[in-house]
């Protein structure tokens, strides 16, 4: 009877660690089958149209040439600017070092949209510094001209992700033992070849993992270029939404999904290949950073912090001010925020614009929840197991991050549509297309975490008598908990921001913030780019709470995000 019981509870508690697997392959692989059987059997028979269409038409091989030409660009100019950055990070003290290399995480945590909002405020034709120059230059017209332009996607795109590859190197750079970099200058080497010889080959995994991360982010790019590209400029992610919404050719959309979740499916797994090469924790033999002694060190620090500050700061700090300013008469008002409780005749919403803030609200608690509990379970899968299981099973976990929100998105239309899966029309699906993007985050979060647990604790606690749930909650869960509430918030910030999946999925009636966002700055006339720009400051608002709480409470040296 004991024995039974024992093996009942082994069972059932293999079962719950298992339950991420289980949601994957409801809410990930399903869809992803559905529209492999989409793109393959339009009609009930096999049909490879739409592969060839992709195959043969120049119209598709300049936007899957373009997207990869971008991603390219952007990375390689990302990794070109943090890299510096991150040598002076690694190397010296200075004043609001630890603020400003926390203040270079906002970035990341800011939803696309909100980016790329901020970014036509400052520089758009109706930006700051178009009105600056025109007012000072006794101008008639914009003269800079970066609305629709490949330069603007590219000035996004790095810095959205400059904090990535940033916060990395930096974190691995600090990790290195400086003896190689000390006998190589004993031996003569200094400036170019000290970078050539030493650096470089020392920051390689680093610098590969960081790129293909951000090359995987601006592969599967949506909200930038769809909004700061207009038609000229279209992506794979771009041209799936355009197929699917606009023309409705869905075997054509479904061929240039799995193209795509192809091609992300082996930058991924080459990345956690990568990653195991870099720390989980900071070393003891951490080096000790130098103080400023040189007028060269003082001259460094000085145009980065500068450039930090233009690049960061500005576009969001312009953002703020339009949001405040009078359409008409350039002075301070209220007026776009008092229009969000108000739905005018002539909105394109259905609801006031305030109403996409409560349904944001929610669905990021519920999100929350659900990539807590299930990110957790993943964690404890991957960090329980042996080396051999971990290495299969943890890119799987990944996959979601690889795969873009619209895929998702159109995966969930053609997929849960029928019983008994019948959930297009439910209000859960956001909140579940939200925690399959979350997921990853929190499992990155938790993982290194869980790994740092020496067994020997929980397994004390358990030879004095302590049940597994005991174990859990007395002993596992106090050492985790700081990395658990950041995966916490990071889903929450990554919900309350989602913007590919959700413009598919949202209906009419309950707008997400980000697709009121987009909606409203669509659609032409003051008062429409007004709600719209004090919803994305009021969203910015909650990302950089976030971004507050998790810099508080994450564990320096540990995580990946």
């Amino acid at each position: 009877m004991g024995r039974s019981r024992v093996a009942l509870k082994f069972n059932l508690g293999r079962g719950v660690l298992l339950a991420p697997l289980i949601f994957l392959t409801i809410f990930y692989f399903y869809p992803l089958v559905s529209i492999l059987s989409v793109s393959l059997f339009p009609a009930g028979r096999i049909d490879l149209s739409g592969f060839s269409e992709i195959a043969t038409s120049a119209y598709y091989h300049r936007i899957v040439w373009f997207t990869i030409r971008q991603a390219i660009i952007s990375t390689v100019l990302t990794i070109l600017l943090a890299l510096p950055c991150a040598y002076l990070f690694a190397r010296y003290r200075f004043p609001g070092r630890s603020i400003l290399l926390a203040l270079t995480t906002l970035p990341f945590v800011l939803p696309p949209v909100v980016v790329a909002i901020a970014f036509t405020s400052l520089i758009g034709r109706g930006g700051l510094l178009n009105r600056l120059l025109m007012s000072q230059l006794g101008l008639s017209s914009p003269p800079l001209q970066f609305e629709q332009t490949f330069a603007i996607i590219i000035i996004v795109h790095v810095f959205y992700n400059f904090s990535i590859a940033l916060r990395m190197m930096t974190g691995f750079w600090m990790n290195q033992s400086r003896r190689i970099e000390e006998a190589a200058r004993v031996m003569g080497a200094h400036g170019w070849r000290l970078w050539w010889t030493i650096y470089l080959p020392i920051l390689r995994p680093v610098i590969a993992a960081s790129g293909i991360l951000v090359f995987i982010f601006t592969f599967t790019s949506f909200g930038v270029i769809l909004i700061l590209g207009g038609v000229r400029f279209a992506t794979i992610e771009v041209e799936i939404y355009r197929q699917t919404t606009s023309i409705f050719n869905l075997p054509l959309a479904a061929a240039l999904s799995l193209l795509q979740i192809a091609i992300m499916t082996a930058m991924m797994l080459a990345y956690t290949r990568l990653q195991r090469n870099l720390p989980l924790e900071l070393q003891a033999t951490r080096h000790t950073l130098q103080n400023l002694s040189t007028r060269r060190a003082y001259t460094l620090i000085i145009l980065l912090v500068s450039l930090i500050a233009i690049m960061i700061f500005t576009p969001l700090l312009a953002l703020v001010v339009r949001s405040f300013m009078s359409s008409t008469s350039g002075t301070f008002s209220l007026r776009f925020y008092k229009m969000l409780t108000v739905n005018t005749r002539s909105s394109i919403l259905f609801v006031p614009p305030v109403d996409a803030i409560i349904n944001s609200v929610k669905f990021a608690f519920i999100t929350t929840l659900l990539a807590s509990v299930l990110g957790m379970m993943a964690a404890y899968l991957l960090a329980r197991r042996g080396v051999f299981f971990a290495r299969w099973i943890d890119p799987l976990f990944m996959l979601p991050l690889a795969t873009s929100a619209v895929t998702l998105g159109f995966g969930f239309i053609i997929a849960l549509d029928e019983p008994p899966l019948n959930l297009r029309t439910s209000p859960m699906l956001i909140p579940i297309a939200h925690t399959l993007v979350a997921l990853p985050f929190v499992v990155r979060s938790l993982l290194p975490a869980l790994r740092r647990i020496p067994p020997n604790i929980p397994e004390a606690a358990r030879m004095l008598g302590a049940s597994p749930v005991s174990v859990w909650w007395l002993v596992e869960l106090p050492l985790m908990l700081r990395s658990l509430v950041v995966g916490a918030v990071f889903a929450f910030t990554i919900s309350m921001g989602e913007f590919g999946a959700s413009l598919f999925i949202a209906r009419p009636e309950t707008p997400t913030l980000p697709v009121a966002i987009f909606r409203l700055f669509s659609r032409p006339g003051a008062e429409s780019a007004g709600q719209a720009l004090a919803l994305s400051v009021i969203l910015m608002g909650v990302s950089f709470v976030s971004f507050l709480v998790i810099e508080r409470l994450r564990t320096p040296g540990t995580g990946e995000f």
